[in-house]
């Protein structure tokens, strides 16, 4: 289907691509993949001819239609269904067409066609994918002007979708999507008949839809068959296999030139002195796996605070006086919680999160918040707030008065900023080097309380693990919104859902709710995990009452696995130090007691890890059984 030969590309006197090159076949699905700024959005371009190569070639096959997202979403006065239809071109010129037509050969000719391309169904086949995206019969019959630039976003998706052309070309097409469209999405990509190349930071979405892995790095582009978890697996391989290596052959090399500078004088060891010199110089070093600084998203500890730190009491909220969103919250916040909000775009998610940033202000009801409370709020539409004239160093030093420019530059360098990049100014930046500045400014207030709403959605996989740790060893509360299973599972132990105007929790965990999805969507009953009928239902206060109660008790648990980890971690980081240093070949002239002792310590710490290890998972799956976790 595409066939990329020897491809170079230059862009102010940067290399993006060097004679890269890869081949994929008719009906392959590949997810190209790389870290933030290496040109993956560049090689689409490259593909579809908007930008031209500075050498190699691009060949796609006779005849192909190719497929990829409009950069201007529509916003005319057509309704949803009738952009999505026109998106087929081929189809609405063969419409046109006979409706003109004379010759009796040239509309048998095009009746054909349209049978051959299953026109009759279009109409339906257009409905049922806006229909996954989100949009329900009578939002398809609306104009695409009423509605915002994100949901008008979904209906180019739909069009490009609708179109099937033989090459789909996606770049991050779950970025605006909510969980419920994303996993729409996914199962629509999965049984796709034609050839794909998607571009995502969506781990869940790389390993569910695609089969291979064009991964961009070092301006090379490198094949790897499987999905995104094999090619994990196979590159750390990879990279243990040489890194071993590398350590033997330097060892090897420590070992000769010793023998050399011991020898090289003495004429009845000259000659192997000098055969060794040779061996040396023939040795070629192994050319390892270059791995890029990956940034740390590291955030403050707060000023302890006592729990709650946010309370509701029949809350109620919205934008038009008289018309809430939300309606009647009973809820209360906490400086341990870590709370996923659930549910589709449109039902309020963003809204509570307002609410809570002090964005909105309650319409009745009671919202009692700690008088020394700090919020941080992220948001997308902060990226586009910034002084896009003022470099992040600038940024940075407004927020860190008084610091000394070396402080200043060693905070952004935490957070992946080279010294060029913190005197890049932020209109330069790309999507996701401003959220880590944005994530960098969140950080230096010390915030109580962290709201994310959507954070991930410009972050490559490398800085999505990164938020991930970073969160997790955040002493404050967290409050997400995330289309991101991944993301939602590893740092929430707590999953609220909004939907028909309220907020409540929600009884089970990510796959619950994913489970409930699919079945939804297949027609399931949508009866939420662990719902028994006919079960007695405790009031808002009691629940919260109750609630809260089995947080304190639990409250200690929580903190001694807190304390586990860091002792793992400690001793993990003490065992590789001494492992590496018995590895050394310097080791072994300080003699056999001393590696005998070096041993001794291992095997102590192995034993202590095991232990620490033993006593956390004893206290993970406590916490588990009880649904703290």
């Amino acid at each position: 289907m595409l066939q990329i030969k020897d491809l170079t590309y230059r862009i102010a006197g940067r290399t993006l691509l060097e004679n890269a090159s890869l081949h994929i076949p008719v009906g392959h699905k590949f997810g190209l993949i790389g870290r933030n700024g290496t040109g993956k959005s560049t090689l689409l371009k490259l593909i579809t001819g908007e930008l031209h190569a500075d050498g190699g070639t691009i060949e796609l096959r006779n005849g192909a239609r190719m497929g990829v997202l409009p950069q201007e979403a529509p916003g005319g006065p057509e309704s949803l269904i009738e952009t999505v239809l026109a998106a087929d071109v081929e189809r609405a010129a063969l419409l046109k067409e006979a409706e003109t037509a004379t010759d009796g050969m040239r509309i048998a000719e095009i009746h054909t066609r349209l049978a051959d391309i299953d026109a009759h169904t279009a109409e339906a086949r257009a409905a049922k994918i806006l229909s996954g995206l989100g949009f329900d019969h009578e939002a398809q019959q609306r104009p695409c002007s009423s509605f915002s630039g994100g949901w008008r976003t979904r209906v180019a998706l739909a069009g490009t979708l609708f179109a099937e052309p033989d090459l789909l070309l996606l770049d991050e097409p779950s970025n605006y999507l909510d969980l419920e469209a994303t996993l729409w999405l996914e199962s629509f990509l999965r049984g796709y008949q034609r050839t794909l190349v998607i571009i995502s930071h969506d781990k869940d979405l790389l390993n569910n839809v695609v089969t291979e892995i064009a991964h961009l790095d070092q301006m090379k582009l490198v094949k790897y068959t499987g999905n995104y978890d094999f090619f994990e697996k196979t590159r750390r391989e990879q990279m243990e296999l040489l890194a071993g290596m590398a350590r033997k052959q330097e060892a090897q090399r420590k070992h000769l030139q010793s023998f050399v500078d011991r020898f090289r004088a003495k004429a009845s060891k000259a000659r192997q002195a000098q055969s060794r010199v040779k061996m040396l110089e023939k040795m070629k070093p192994v050319v390892g796996i270059v791995e890029e600084h990956t940034a740390s998203l590291t955030f403050h500890a707060p000023e302890p605070l006592s729990s709650p730190i946010i309370t509701m009491e029949h809350c109620t909220v919205g934008y038009t006086p008289g018309k809430p969103v939300l309606r009647s919250l009973d809820l209360r916040i906490d400086m341990d919680d870590r709370i996923a909000l659930l549910g589709s775009n449109g039902n309020g998610k963003s809204t509570f999160a307002k609410l809570l940033a002090n964005r909105l202000q309650p319409e009745s009801g009671s919202l009692r918040k700690s008088t020394k409370l700090k919020i941080g709020f992220f948001a997308q539409h902060q990226l586009d707030e910034m002084r896009e004239n003022e470099t992040a160093y600038q940024h940075l030093a407004a927020k860190m008065e008084n610091a000394q420019e070396s402080k200043v530059r060693a905070r952004l360098g935490q957070f992946g900023f080279t010294r060029q990049k913190t005197d890049t100014p932020v209109k330069q930046l790309s999507g996701g080097e401003k959220a880590r500045l944005n994530f960098c400014l969140i950080a230096e207030e010390k915030p109580h309380l962290l709201i994310l709403d959507e954070p991930t959605n410009h972050l490559d996989v490398d800085s999505r693990e990164a938020l991930i740790q970073g969160l997790n060893e955040y002493e404050g509360a967290v409050l997400l919104i995330s289309h991101d299973p991944h993301l939602v599972s590893l740092v929430a132990d707590r999953l609220w859902l909004v939907k028909d105007g309220g907020v409540h929790a929600y009884d089970g965990d990510i796959e619950d709710y994913k489970k409930e999805i699919l079945d939804a969507g297949r027609g399931g009953n949508g009866r939420k995990p662990g719902a028994e009928t006919g079960a007695p239902k405790l009031s808002g206060k009691e629940a919260r009452k109750a609630r809260a109660a089995a947080r304190a008790a639990l409250g200690p648990k929580r903190q001694e696995v807190k304390k586990l980890e860091q002792l793992m971690q400690a001793l993990a980081t003490r065992q590789a130090a001494l492992e590496t240093e018995l590895a050394d070949p310097v080791t072994y002239d300080k003699g056999t007691d001393y590696q005998a002792k070096l041993t001794g310590q291992i095997g102590r710490l192995k034993a202590e890890l095991t232990e620490a290890e033993e006593k956390w998972l004893a206290l993970t799956e406590e916490l588990e059984a009880q649904g703290a976790a």
